[in-house]
């Protein structure tokens, strides 16, 4: 969720650099785009409400090159997204010449009185952004030193931030600051640069800082000084980062989502390579002491990492025996709860940068449950320095918005910490380990067996597209892999979908029952087989049409009204990971089918870095 890049440099044209910076964010989702560029002793910026493609077209009509700027992908939140309210802001001294340019990712939350406050000071406001409150604190503070200036104005916001900002009248230097929201320094040769993604800085630098909540940037040519929260000069480990162009690159896919989908054998034959016995070691030097002081787990998510905390659930207590609660990130920390100090919190975040999910894991913290766990997909992100234990899955960058493969290996690593728990809990036989071993070796074969049913779910997103409204079904561990298909159909094709345990049908949702309403049902060879059945057969009493993904044996055969998708064998403990993938490609097949943009939905966002 937006995008910050800058760059200060001895003579080089920055602005390539900048440009295609935001093109390596796109991913992560915006709705305008800009840059600002110091230039002969003043500063000039061209915003567009388009794409980067488009913004790249405006700067090379102006002709415009510098050696320092900022550039700036907006998700919309204050504000319509609309051209005035693209970032970078500018904030002018009182003759009405641009002297402050800044960017920022983030919420504002005290914006409404420093707006006030600066509106009564005599500035005045063009856009309905909380940012322009922050360019404009900036210039009330600025007294000829920009970071100075800068520092000054962080005490006074409350919420989350990633800020750049520069000045006229200091040409080569950036002042940045992070509180919150991610932002990254990348060291150069006569150059430096700030970003909110190490990705954007790919084939730039490999030199990757990370900056740490509360710590402030003056960026220089020659220098990077680095002031934590307390106002002590700090310095920071210097991280060498591989660019990730290749993953990036889209290749003969058609979209970003359709390359993730099919890349999951692979990144599940990468999470597990190293599994070869089922070990503590895995999660940490720490785990073993850390998972022998623990009696319950937490897990804190949000969105499709939540449903796959919900599926380990099931797993946990059926296999390790220990009782699991799973809450929803954004919610957690705003309600009284009971903790437990012998609790282990895990987190699930794709980024690691994920605002609720840091929220609720610092809140956890707070109440005295200090035995942390993530599953994450990127080793350097906060998430990972703020746990004491973590399991590093091996996706790979992720681009489309819709999770994919992300959730797979998810999924994965937290069957492994199952299989972990089990073990010490003694619940876990020698020969029960190997063939849960055998399992995870062979799983990227059974995922390519469910590729290979990619034509007859294209079959199937046919008869969705003209539809409006879908219902999912599931039982037991199944119930939150039908919650993840009703969320993917509905990120990419617009369809309102929902998902409910089959056995709720008869408890409202089969009011909604007509031959006009598909009834997605996963319907596996496990021991609700049965109970799933009688629940399809009230779908079709009703007059609804049944689509069902099974399993060879279950002898669920297709007929009038009943569109059946057999999987070659019922994976058993592992089964809602194959049964997963079908559910992705019915999504993107239907947002395909429906003309969507797959890979950038409407309204959201790839990494969500504000509450």
């Amino acid at each position: 969720m937006c995008g910050i890049v800058g760059a200060v440099a001895a003579q080089e044209d920055i602005t390539p650099l900048l440009i295609e910076g935001l093109r390596r964010l796109e991913y992560r989702g915006y709705d305008s785009c800009g840059v600002a560029l110091h230039i002969n002793g003043e500063l000039r910026r061209t915003r567009s409400t388009a794409r980067v493609a488009d913004l790249e077209a405006l700067v090379a009509d102006e002709a415009l090159t510098a050696s320092t700027g900022i550039a700036h992908t907006r998700w919309a939140t204050h504000g319509a997204p609309l051209t005035h309210n693209a970032h970078p802001h500018f904030s002018a001294t009182p003759d009405g010449v641009a002297r402050i340019g800044l960017v920022h990712n983030g919420i504002i939350e005290n914006h409404e009185a420093l707006r006030s406050e600066l509106e009564a000071a005599g500035y005045v406001f063009e856009s309905q952004t909380d940012t322009e409150v922050i360019a404009h604190l900036v210039n009330h503070l600025y007294n000829g030193d920009i970071f100075a200036a800068l520092q000054a104005a962080v005490q006074r916001l409350r919420g989350a931030f990633a800020i750049a900002a520069f000045c006229r009248d200091e040409p080569h230097r950036i002042a940045g600051a992070r509180q919150g929201s991610p932002l990254v320094v990348g060291l150069g040769n006569q150059a430096n640069y700030l970003a909110s993604d190490a990705l954007a800085l790919a084939g730039t630098t490999n030199n990757i800082i990370y900056l740490e909540d509360g710590d402030l940037i003056d960026l220089q040519v020659d220098r990077v000084v680095i002031v934590d929260a307390s106002g002590q000069t700090v310095q920071r480990k210097v991280h060498q980062v591989q660019a990730y162009t290749a993953a990036a690159e889209l290749g003969p896919y058609r979209h970003y989502m359709q390359k993730e989908i099919f890349e999951q054998p692979r990144a599940l034959g990468d999470t597990v390579q190293d599994v070869d016995v089922i070990t503590p070691a895995l999660f940490g030097e720490d785990a073993e002491a850390i998972f022998s002081q623990c009696d319950q787990v937490l897990i804190l998510a949000c969105g499709t990492s939540f449903y796959a905390g919900l599926t380990a659930k099931y797993w946990l207590e059926a296999v390790a025996g220990i009782p699991t609660q799973v809450e929803i990130a954004s919610e957690y920390r705003y309600r009284t709860s009971v903790p437990n100090p012998r609790t282990l919190v895990i987190t699930i975040s794709q980024s690691g940068e994920t605002a609720d999910t840091l929220a609720a894991l610092k809140h956890a913290r707070g109440l005295g449950m200090e035995h942390t766990l993530t599953i994450c997909n990127v080793a350097t992100s906060a998430m990972v320095r703020e746990c004491r234990l973590n399991f590093i899955t091996r996706a790979g960058v992720e681009i489309g918005v819709a999770s994919t493969k992300a959730f797979t290996t998810q999924l994965a690593a937290l069957f492994v910490l199952t299989l972990t728990l089990a073990k010490l809990r003694n619940r876990l036989s020698p020969e029960t380990e190997a063939e849960h071993l055998r399992n995870l070796r062979h799983l990227p074969l059974a995922i390519q067996a469910a590729l290979a049913l990619e034509p007859q779910i294209m079959a199937w997103s046919e008869r969705f597209t003209p539809r409006e409204h879908a219902l999912f079904l599931g039982r037991g561990m199944h119930y939150p892999i039908a919650l993840e298909g009703a969320l993917k159909l509905k990120e990419v094709s617009y369809i309102h979908a929902e998902a409910y345990p089959a056995g709720e049908l008869k408890h409202g949702p089969l009011a909604l029952v007509t031959d006009q309403m598909p009834v997605v049902t996963v319907a596996p060879n496990d021991d609700l087989l049965e109970k799933i059945k009688s629940n399809m057969q009230e779908v079709r009493a009703r007059g609804g049409e049944l689509y069902v993904l099974t399993d060879a044996a279950t002898q669920i055969r297709s007929e009038p009204g009943i569109h059946v998708i057999q999987l070659p064998e019922y994976y058993g403990l592992l089964s809602p990971l194959v049964h997963t993938i079908p559910l992705q490609l019915l999504a993107y097949h239907t947002a395909c089918a429906r003309g969507t943009d797959v890979d950038k939905p409407r309204n959201l966002a790839k990494s969500v870095t504000v509450e």
